[in-house]
């Protein structure tokens, strides 16, 4: 009987052990978001992303028959994002140089996709004196601007310490205005900058923000899609509404500690996913054209927009995100 004891209580010790390791990496990656130590993991995400946007911009200026030959850099530049992400991800000097470079370039060219979109609009008959019909069949006019969220999520790493390194420090620190160390000679004048903040993880209100920001890119762009298919299904609903919902925890949590603990991370964990769901219908629809999975290429790129539903969920993510940081 005992050694009958023994084998049930070592196999449940076994079935635990894989629980405790899963807590352990949570804890561990918690406290590293909260002290700014995940410049590689965070690298590693704006580079993947930029996959998923670089694709989107792919078939929908293959829609646009590449006119001008600027609708060729942000597919550059996305795959120039990828390979800056990696690079970064295993190099500390990669992501200090090669990594914010890409990322400032990326964002440069978000805003320039920006105007020539709005220029697009303004050429339609009417122009932006009928802006919904324009806005609906022109190009798409802030998918340029949500182009950047990857480029942004990169230039914040850039900031930030890597994971694995306790004791790494780039710059001295300085002290704290509640540390006695301000009353040493020569720091009385010494501040706290935004870079600082950056490299302890003390930027919940920035990143909240940026939540906020790329909800309402990301909810119109959904608004506009579905209009054109009349919102033929009762899903096509839930991004138009939760990107406001997103949106007021963002903001609310810029002005709250406790909304962000508590309704920005709600709201966000429904965005990332309604954004999973809506790719399972959108990949379905595009499987529901004629010909289905035997012309995969041309259905992807006349059918529903299949990545786009995952860029809601990325801002969903980058409100997750906000939610663990530390305020600043």
């Amino acid at each position: 009987m005992a050694l009958v004891a023994d084998a049930i209580f070592s196999s449940a010790e076994k079935r635990k052990r894989p629980r405790r390791s899963a807590m352990r990496l949570a804890v561990l990656a918690n406290e590293n978001i909260r002290e700014g130590r995940f410049q590689r993991s965070l690298s590693l995400i704006a580079g993947l992303s930029s996959v998923l946007s670089g694709l989107e911009v792919t078939y929908e200026h293959y829609r646009g028959s590449y006119s001008r030959s600027v609708m060729y850099t942000p597919v550059i530049l996305s795959a120039g994002l990828l390979g800056a992400g990696i690079w970064a991800y295993k190099s500390k000097r990669a992501a200090e140089t090669v990594l914010p470079a890409v990322s400032i370039i990326t964002l440069a060219d978000g805003l320039t996709g920006f105007y020539f979109h709005v220029r697009g609009i303004q050429r339609k008959p009417g122009g932006w004196r009928i802006p919904i019909v324009n806005m609906v069949m022109g190009p798409p006019v802030f998918a340029p601007l949500l182009f950047g969220l990857s480029a942004y999520l990169g230039l914040i790493a850039h900031f930030l310490r890597r994971e694995g390194h306790p004791n790494e420090e780039s710059h001295p620190l300085p002290a704290h205005a509640q540390s006695w160390a301000v009353c040493l000679p020569g720091r009385k004048h010494e501040k706290i900058g935004w870079d600082q903040d950056l490299r302890e993880g003390r930027f919940q209100k920035h990143m909240a923000a940026a939540t906020a920001i790329s909800a309402f890119f990301s909810g119109f762009e959904a608004w506009y899609s579905h209009y054109k298919n009349n919102f033929r299904y009762k899903m096509q609903w839930t991004p138009v509404i939760l990107a406001p919902a997103l949106m007021g925890a963002a903001v609310a949590a810029m002005k709250s500690r406790r909304a962000a603990h508590t309704w920005l991370p709600a709201m966000s964990a429904l965005a990332v996913a309604d954004g999973a769901v809506g790719f399972f219908y959108h990949a379905r629809g595009v499987l529901r054209r004629p010909g289905g999975a035997k012309m995969p290429l041309y259905n992807i790129i006349y059918g529903p927009p299949i990545f786009a539903p995952l860029l809601f969920a990325a801002c969903g993510f980058v409100g997750l995100l906000a939610s663990l940081l530390r305020r600043e």
